[in-house]
């Protein structure tokens, strides 16, 4: 028997007139050159230039001022070095300011692939048979900085499938830094990130056993009075830096979804934020909350991190410790198992691990899961999102390395009340990119983050060749039935090899 998979005729592609407004800052020194001559300009000719540019970019985002008058404030500490009264300056100063410090970022020019997807928290005014759902994407602009974006689609009774039309605006969120650390947790996460370890015994030794992000800057920056060597200095900032790792943003709530980006804040994800795999995670007592692992990156170290909301306007963010919070690749289960937390893991590169843990954020003592066993995946083989639920067991969609580093996806089966134990795994891949596929940023990949059931079928978003999204339907009665032909065509060939 052959699995039917159906291709959707949709397509999800990257627009480049998406863009955001983001703070551009060339150095201290070219900062306070630009700043010296707009202050010298009169009151008129700041006028003339900034009032056609206020005009013009309206048009292409919610709060231009806002945005212009946020980043004139940033350079706060500049003005107090030219002896320049940042009080005294009009109100079209500060924005003409705020402008030569502004660049507009397309956030998906490159790409917008990578997908999960999750039930939308408003099911309201819905007829039977259909599902709003909250899609995530990897979205890729210049420099290939990838970023978190959304979209809200709607699954009719048919499975067919309506993304939304995105917005016209794009927003950032506000950052709070409002974080207490644990000391030992975040100094062991220090020292997997190889700052200098004289460093780190120097403040941790100045620091409670519960300490705000307030008092660590406090403590760096008097550490640094206190040394000449620029290196050593660095290695300070590299402390601080881990510790941007932790935040909180907040949307304003008169954005639509697709308007909220997740933008890399921190200097650990200056390089992006990569292939976040959301779960819809339901408590002991019936609550429901998301949770999203995703990849920071930084041009050098890979962060795995978490990410945590139960209204997508508000994001909690914070790193993910222990041995088996490595590499790329995690992915949560969507309740608990016997009182744990389970998480699937790829730390090595190329196999299948899974965890338990009693603390959401720490996870340790990953026990190898799956192996690559067919020709397909014998490069890697790993997750593609949070398995999913089924009365037979936890489906978990993967994906495949092979020749050629083609990406493919397949499935396994593991036990419902024993993950660990794998019941069944398909011979052949499930979805293998086709002619119209292949061709993208990286060729011969196709690459999912995360599916849902619906009707009794599985609905796989899938990312073609690192350059737009697709979806794709199968049958789970169906997928169930290759399971168990599958494992019998494997007992026999077993039984041949030992014969």
């Amino acid at each position: 028997m052959k699995l039917s998979v159906e291709r959707k005729p949709i397509r999800v592609n990257p627009d480049p007139k998406r863009v955001i407004a983001r703070f551009f800052f060339n150095g201290n020194d070219r900062a306070k050159e630009v700043l010296k001559r707009v202050i010298e300009i009169s009151e008129e000719e700041a006028f003339s230039i900034i009032s056609p540019l206020l005009q013009e970019y309206s048009k292409r985002h919610r709060n231009i001022t806002r945005v212009l008058n946020r980043h004139c404030a940033k350079l706060k500490p500049f003005f107090s070095e030219l002896n320049i009264d940042y009080d005294t300056l009009t109100v079209y100063r500060k924005l003409l300011i705020g402008s030569y410090f502004t660049h507009e970022y397309s956030i998906e020019s490159a790409a917008f692939f990578n997908p999960s997807i999750v039930q939308d928290p408003d099911q309201n005014e819905l007829s039977e048979g259909e599902r709003r759902v909250i899609m995530s994407f990897r979205a890729v602009g210049e420099g290939h900085i990838s970023s978190i974006t959304f979209r809200r689609a709607l699954i009719d009774k048919n499975n067919n499938i309506t993304v939304l039309p995105a917005g016209n605006y794009i927003d950032e969120a506000e950052i709070v830094r409002n974080a207490v650390y644990n000391k030992k947790l975040f100094f062991d996460k220090a020292a997997v990130t190889q700052i200098n370890i004289d460093v780190l015994r120097e403040l941790e030794a100045k620091l409670d056993h519960h300490f705000e992000y307030s008092n660590l800057r406090r403590i760096i920056i008097d550490s640094q009075k206190m040394q000449e060597n620029d290196m050593i200095k660095l290695e300070y900032d590299k402390v601080l830096w881990l510790a941007d790792s932790y935040y909180e943003i907040v949307f304003s709530l008169d954005t639509d979804i697709s308007d909220r980006v997740i933008f890399p804040i921190s200097e650990y994800e200056r390089k992006g934020i990569e292939d976040a795999r959301f779960v819809e995670f339901i408590n002991d007592d019936g609550s429901c909350v998301y949770y999203a692992t995703y990849t920071a990156y930084d041009g050098a170290l890979i962060m795995p991190k978490l990410l945590q909301t139960t209204d997508f306007y508000n994001f909690k963010i914070m790193p993910l410790y222990g041995a088996g919070a490595q590499n790329k690749n995690l992915a949560l289960f969507p309740r608990k198992i016997h009182g744990k937390y389970v998480m699937i893991s790829r730390i090595d590169g190329c196999n299948n691990y899974i965890m338990y843990s009693d603390k959401i954020n720490i996870w340790e003592k990953p026990i190898l899961l799956q192996k690559p066993k067919f020709s397909w995946e014998f490069v890697q083989i790993g997750n593609c999102g949070s398995p999913i639920e089924t009365k037979h067991g936890w489906v978990v969609i993967t994906h495949g390395v092979g020749p050629m580093r083609r990406y493919v996806l397949g499935a396994s089966l593991l036990k419902l009340d024993d993950p660990e134990v794998e019941i069944g795994r398909l011979k052949e891949p499930i979805l293998i990119p086709n002619s119209d596929e292949r061709e993208g940023y990286v060729p011969n990949v196709i690459y999912s983050c995360g599916s849902i059931i619906n009707n009794n079928k599985i609905i796989i978003p899938y990312g073609l060749s690192d350059y737009s999204t697709s979806f794709a339907e199968i049958d789970i009665d169906e997928l169930m039935a290759k399971f168990k032909e599958d494992a019998k065509e494997m007992k026999k060939e077993d039984r041949k090899v030992t014969a």
